[in-house]
């Protein structure tokens, strides 16, 4: 039996998957919750085999529950199952650890199949994002990532400093080095570049 953990923070999203996964004779969803903060404690309590994540969700993001997964050193192996068919989030992903990346529109006999070949060892990749992850590379450090994403979210130059234990003008120049690198007039119009391409 291969052991779940789904996290989804759309109840109604996590219902229907759960539903369908357990519908599977060889799959069983031992934890469904709705943020990263609770899939990361049900992962540390449960050990499951796999951990079944959405991209964006409150807490923590699917990506960051796969590098704190990495890094700990558990065996639970991460699939993610998102709305975004971007690139930049696909290649980020693999970064981070992620052995299967799958879209929400693809049959759902698709994603038990993915979950049987991620738990084997392999990768599921949608192969249409496959292609082209390999074409645009990120531009951003991750810290220019962090002050670009505060800042396209409204918060202040001071406050990113403090939140990231930065001094104003090193804020100043991490946005100045986004902004340019990719070739926007303004942080929002960097912020909304970036996250167009998955790079936030």
């Amino acid at each position: 039996m291969i052991r779940l953990v789904l996290a989804e923070d759309q109840a109604m999203v996590r219902g229907a998957l759960a539903a369908l996964l357990n519908l599977e004779s060889d799959l069983e969803v031992v934890a469904a919750v709705g943020d990263g903060e609770a899939a990361w404690t049900a992962v540390q309590r449960l050990q499951p085999d796999l951990l079944v994540t959405d991209i964006e969700m409150p807490q923590m993001t699917g990506i960051e529950l796969a590098q704190r997964l990495r890094e700990s050193g558990l065996e639970t192996r991460v699939v993610i199952v998102t709305t975004f068919g971007r690139s930049g989030y696909l290649r980020r992903a693999l970064d981070a650890g992620v052995r299967g990346y799958l879209l929400k529109d693809a049959p759902a006999e698709q994603l038990a199949d993915a979950l049987r070949q991620v738990h084997r060892g392999g990768r599921a990749i949608d192969p249409q994002l496959a292609v082209a992850a390999w074409g645009e590379e990120d531009p951003l450090t991750e810290r220019e990532r962090q002050v670009l994403r505060l800042a396209g979210e409204g918060v202040s130059t001071a406050e990113i400093g403090q939140r990231l234990h930065l001094s104003q003008g090193t804020v100043r120049n991490y946005l100045s080095e986004a902004i340019g690198k990719l070739g926007a007039g303004n942080r929002i119009e960097a912020y909304r570049q970036a996250r167009q391409n998955g790079w936030l």
